[in-house]
């Protein structure tokens, strides 16, 4: 396992914006090495796909196919976290849980996070969290 990927990464490769240097590092590792996501990533990647589709960014065969092949990464998805823990992540970091969820994962699995998300960025590193590809 080397890095927990949110969504942000995952739904910046299904439109073609691999400008960042993190989406770019977040692929080479990709194919080397596991990353790690939590549960509400399978739902978010296929909100964002069909949020694209109302604004013509995707046709609906678009988002099929590019789900296909990201079946084909090697990303797992954790266990849930503590309730308690979360909750109070997201409070304390003004987070929405969704994010809270990703930084949680981060620090229970001591490993970096790749985000493309500024207010989850702040708050990774206000928590001794590293940043992948920073």
């Amino acid at each position: 396992m080397s890095f927990v990927i949110d969504a942000s990464i995952v739904a910046a490769l299904a439109f073609a914006e691999a400008s960042s240097p993190r989406i770019a590092a977040a692929i080479v590792e990709l194919a080397t090495s596991e990353a790690l996501a939590p549960s509400l990533f399978f739902f978010e990647v296929r909100n964002a796909l069909v949020v694209n589709e109302k604004r013509g960014r995707i046709t609906p065969q678009g988002s099929t196919d590019f789900l296909r092949r990201l079946t084909k990464l090697p990303i797992r998805i954790a266990p849930l976290p503590e309730e308690e823990v979360l909750m109070a992540l997201a409070r304390e970091r003004k987070l929405t849980v969704y994010d809270a969820a990703y930084l949680e994962l981060a620090k229970r699995e001591a490993l970096p996070l790749a985000t493309l998300d500024r207010d989850l960025e702040e708050a990774a590193i206000a928590e001794g969290v590293a940043l992948f590809g920073a």
